[in-house]
């Protein structure tokens, strides 16, 4: 009998604010200066909760979120800040050198 695997979906995996924060910790660490990487990474977020209550928070349609999170899009900063605080958290930075 052939083994059957299904696609592995973080988004399946996140199930609170700390494995968010952990999550995106991981992706800013991965992304360099990739915005759609960071984009893909808070559409992964997304899904892993109401997309259309997120949507509606931000002030968007779920389709225009969608569409700004997708790995097309180059997303604003302003649009990744809005997504951050409509999911609770908020952007840290601290000093590398």
């Amino acid at each position: 009998m052939a083994e059957k695997f299904t696609t592995w979906d973080a988004a399946n995996h996140l199930e609170n604010l700390g494995e968010v924060a952990e999550f995106l910790e991981a992706v800013f660490e991965e992304a360099g200066d990739d915005p759609a990487f960071v984009a893909q990474a808070l559409a992964t977020i997304a899904r892993s909760g109401n997309v259309s209550e997120l949507a509606r928070r931000i002030g968007m349609s779920r389709e225009g979120l969608y569409k700004a999170l997708s790995a097309d899009s180059s997303p604003s900063f302003a649009t990744i800040m809005k997504v951050a605080k409509a999911l609770g958290l908020k952007l840290h930075f601290e000093s590398v050198a």
